[in-house]
């Protein structure tokens, strides 16, 4: 397997799971917005983060899978940011299960 096919092979398991991931912060953020917390303000606003991110995850991330040209580059954007993105909602789901902002 050659170091394009690895590559190749990242951006699929990418695209979907970062899929996946913002559905998961459209429902976190949709039931912060339906629940009664008195500071939902900061968890509106590192969940709405976490949707950009996973947004230009995918969307980098595709390009990455249809360009032909600087596939590498787009590729290493996606993941970077995508590991940014991922640690991001396990700080968003630690704050919400031990209840520091409530």
């Amino acid at each position: 397997m050659t170091q394009k096919d690895s590559a190749y092979l990242k951006s699929h398991h990418i695209l979907p799971t970062s899929s996946n991931l913002l559905g998961i912060c459209f429902l976190i953020f949709s039931i912060v917005r339906s629940s009664e917390m008195q500071d939902k303000t900061l968890l509106d606003d590192l969940c709405l983060v976490a949707v950009l991110l996973f947004m230009i995850t995918s969307l980098l991330s595709y390009i990455s899978i249809r360009s032909t040209k600087n596939q590498d580059k787009y590729e290493r954007c996606a993941d970077a940011i995508f590991i940014g993105a991922l640690g991001l909602l396990c700080l968003i789901t630690i704050f919400i299960f031990l209840g520091f902002i409530s």
